[in-house]
């Protein structure tokens, strides 16, 4: 997996925030620079259209979503988005805990997630740092979705 790393300077940037950060990102109500960036609530829900259409095509993990509900998991990613982000939206699923337990997600699942989420957003003409400050919103789930 490291080989591929070395080739991908994004992912490699993602993956650093991601473990840099770990616990201490966040997003404080009113700042919504980052939602922005991202190009509002088009913008974000074409971050998780193309990130929906990667996971549907990524044999090492789509088995993790074979009985998911895609058009609720679509809504929920975009609210949550949108939340961390900064925008206005308020995320009404369920904990990261709970919508992932007994799914079985180790550290290689949630990194083929995670490159599939940087590889939506490069896709889509999203800059890098905008791409590691939304890495850096999402890594403190990190520890509430792998379970191995």
């Amino acid at each position: 997996m490291f080989h591929r790393l070395r080739r991908c300077p994004p992912l490699r940037a993602a993956l650093f925030v991601l473990v840099l950060l770990g616990g201490t990102a966040g997003t404080a109500r009113g700042d919504d620079d980052l939602y922005q960036d991202l190009g509002g609530r088009p913008g974000v829900g074409a971050v998780v259209e193309a990130f929906l259409f990667r996971l549907a095509d990524d044999a090492r993990i789509n088995h993790h979503f074979a009985e998911t509900n895609v058009v609720r998991f679509h809504d929920k990613l975009v609210e949550l988005l949108c939340e961390l982000t900064g925008g206005p939206c308020t995320y009404s699923g369920d904990s990261m805990k709970l919508t992932h337990a007994g799914m079985g997600i180790d550290h290689a699942d949630f990194n083929a997630v995670v490159e599939n989420l940087v590889e939506a957003m490069s896709g889509l003409g999203i800059a890098t740092g905008v791409q590691n400050r939304l890495l850096a919103r999402l890594a403190p789930l990190h520890a509430d979705i792998i379970e191995r």
